[in-house]
């Protein structure tokens, strides 16, 4: 592996993600959501009732600055803070119905804009793509599990 390699896969991988970020931004009528609160959004949406402790362990944010995500998107009607019936002192969250149309709109424009520009690409760089798939997905599990152990 080249020295230049890791620091080549890096720079592609956040050009695309905040090139698809800055796309679909565009057009909004709604304030747009910072990249922070759409991840606790999906945490939410894949783990209903998930603890505000467990949600800044999982996406490796301070407690405190989820709280503060949490705060917002609450006062914003995208987060519901329920009182956790086994501890009376900890929080579970829910997505209201509008977080809910929010990620369903956000997911569908970018499946639909990455899939138009995948479909430019000639077959054998779509198959180059589909084929790096299970090593990029190995390698966000390294990574991690890297951060779970620091």
């Amino acid at each position: 592996m080249t020295s230049e390699f890791p620091e080549d896969l890096a720079d592609a991988l956040v050009r695309v993600q905040r090139l698809i970020r800055r796309r679909l931004r565009g057009g909004l009528t709604v304030p747009r959501l910072r990249g922070a609160e759409v991840e606790l959004l999906r945490l939410v949406e894949s783990r209903p009732g998930v603890g505000i402790s467990d949600a800044a362990r999982e996406l490796h944010l301070a407690g405190n600055s989820v709280s503060t995500l949490v705060n917002h998107l609450v006062r914003d009607g995208y987060l519901v803070r329920e009182t956790d019936p086994a501890d009376r002192r900890a929080a579970r969250l829910l997505l209201t119905d509008a977080a809910e149309r929010r990620l369903g709109d956000w997911q569908r424009r970018r499946a639909e804009l990455v899939g138009r520009h995948v479909a430019r690409l000639d077959e054998a760089d779509r198959e180059a793509l589909r084929a790096a798939l299970p090593a990029l997905r190995k390698l966000a599990v390294t990574l991690h599990e890297e951060a779970e152990e620091t």
